[in-house]
């Protein structure tokens, strides 16, 4: 229980909401505002009438439309007058979790509810049939928006064959199997050990998209529906979006938390939360496996990174979770410490969402294990193409000195990015890229030798072939005028 001693402002975490359907028949089940409302009730139980004096409600955009679903869902459950605030697309979710804190600490606001989802599978069937759903709407303005300072992709990338995610992400993949000396091959059968055991976390959670767990054969000789997307990467490697998922969080002071006599057995508290905010597209980057983002927030957050006993590493590609294992010094850990839900790929990735999926669940494990000897639990956050990071960590116990929000964002040395460069190069990281399970064209980040950096792709026969089961990253190439390369 915490001691009556504490800072009355002190946040905490009091109600963890989760809700989800999968229904294959077109139109059965709910849209996302609805899943969304539900979350609320689950986050509400055990509150009181506490869900009335929300002061502040604050969603993330997913691939949804509304425009004001925090207004919505403040006229659905009675706290009218709460202000409202969309983030969009490209700002981090933690981002939302932290300002609640923050404005708990500060007295801006009191209680404060973060909520999201996606029904994103139930529109997909409804599709399929030859529908559109039918759904209840959210119109309006919100009272803030969010928006990302800058943009993700570089124009080069979205030109020349690099605006997909799994491209993206596969790159860097290249890159990190590259520096650790192993080949495609070796670094392929890494990559399925490691996603082999989340989807076994996902599968023993009862929280998996599919029936079994998949093992490392699977990953590594893809076959069936689990077709080639991006080298090395397949559909099972990626995150999947197509689910119905909600979440909500409800935070507030330990002053309202006891105003509203909610158990102290609930309560989880935020202890520190850091994020990198510096936009650097991937082209741009020294270094295309590593993420010094990753290593501010590991730096700024401390001991709790290592010393934390539950853990879930924002996962939507392998590589996003093999970054965070160098930066953080986790890379001796097997996958089954890195996740709580056994990761996107398998659990799900609800656009946007995410985090305040694996944010609830951790909330929830701990409060199903009120012994604070079982530890604190490290959950972290990506936005883009591990272009922005965060992490936070959550304790049974209050932080000592109070929650403490750090802005590790700083200027990072970026790599000149050149369009129209023509000569001689060397690949830093490569894919190629697939449509329908058959491989289409080969993709490279490349640097000239003033380091100067640009994207190039060829259709060549021998090079796409080639690509996914050589060693490329560190070979020389000649681009091209067009943004074409040749060996």
């Amino acid at each position: 229980m915490a001691p009556e001693t504490m800072d009355p402002r002190t946040p905490v975490l009091v109600g963890a909401g989760i809700a989800e359907q999968r229904l294959a028949e077109p139109g059965a089940g709910v849209g996302e505002l609805e899943l969304m409302a539900r979350a609320v009730e689950d986050a509400a139980e055990g509150v009181g009438a506490m869900l009335g004096s929300v002061g502040h409600v604050m969603v993330p955009r997913g691939t949804w439309r509304h425009g004001d679903p925090g207004r919505w869902l403040a006229r659905r459950f009675g706290f009218d007058d709460a202000h409202s605030t969309l983030a969009e697309l490209g700002v981090l979710q933690q981002s939302l979790i932290t300002r609640a804190c923050t404005d708990i600490a500060s007295g801006a606001a009191d209680v404060v509810l973060v909520v999201g989802g996606e029904a994103a599978y139930r529109r997909l069937r409804v599709r399929i049939a030859g529908g559109e759903p039918s759904d209840p709407t959210a119109e309006g303005v919100p009272d803030t928006v969010w928006a990302p300072g800058a943009d993700i992709l570089a124009r080069v990338e979205i030109d020349r064959h690099l605006a997909v995610p799994a491209r993206q992400y596969a790159v860097m993949e290249s890159a990190i199997g590259a520096a650790y000396g192993a080949s495609p091959a070796e670094d392929a059968r890494a990559i399925a050990t490691l996603w082999a055991e989340f989807s076994r976390v996902a599968h023993e959670g009862a929280g998996s998209l599919r029936d079994g767990a998949v093992d490392v054969e699977a990953l590594v000789e893809p076959a069936g529906r689990n077709a080639w997307l991006a080298s090395p990467y397949t559909k099972w490697h990626c995150s999947q979006m197509n689910v119905d998922q909600a979440a909500a969080l409800v935070l507030c002071s330990v002053a309202a938390a006891r105003r509203f006599g909610v158990d102290p057995g609930r309560w989880v508290f935020p202890v520190a939360a850091a994020e990198a905010n510096t936009m650097v597209p991937l082209v741009a980057r020294p270094d295309l496996g590593r993420s010094p983002g990753f290593a501010a927030v590991g730096a700024a957050l401390g001991a709790g990174v290592r010393d934390a006993t539950r853990r879930d590493l924002y996962s939507c590609f392998p590589a996003a979770v093999r970054i965070q294992q160098r930066e953080f010094g986790l890379t001796d850990l097997a996958g089954a410490a890195l996740t709580s839900t056994g990761g996107m790929a398998f659990a799900g990735g609800p656009l946007n969402n995410y985090v305040l999926q694996s944010t609830a669940r951790v909330a929830r494990a701990m409060v199903a294990d009120p012994d604070a000897a079982s530890g604190d639990a490290l959950v972290t956050s990506v936005s883009g193409m591990v272009t922005k990071q965060a992490g936070a960590l959550w304790s049974h116990t209050p932080p000592a000195g109070g929650f403490r929000a750090i802005d590790v964002s700083a200027d990072l040395p970026q790599a000149r990015v050149d369009a129209e460069y023509v000569g001689p190069a060397r690949v830093v990281g490569h894919t190629v890229a697939f449509d329908g399970g058959e491989p289409q064209v080969a993709v490279a980040i490349v640097e000239g030798a003033d380091g100067v950096r640009t994207v190039a792709s060829s259709t060549a026969a021998d090079t796409v072939k080639s690509m996914p089961r050589d060693a490329w990253v560190g070979r020389d190439v000649v681009v091209l005028p067009g943004g074409l390369f040749e060996v």
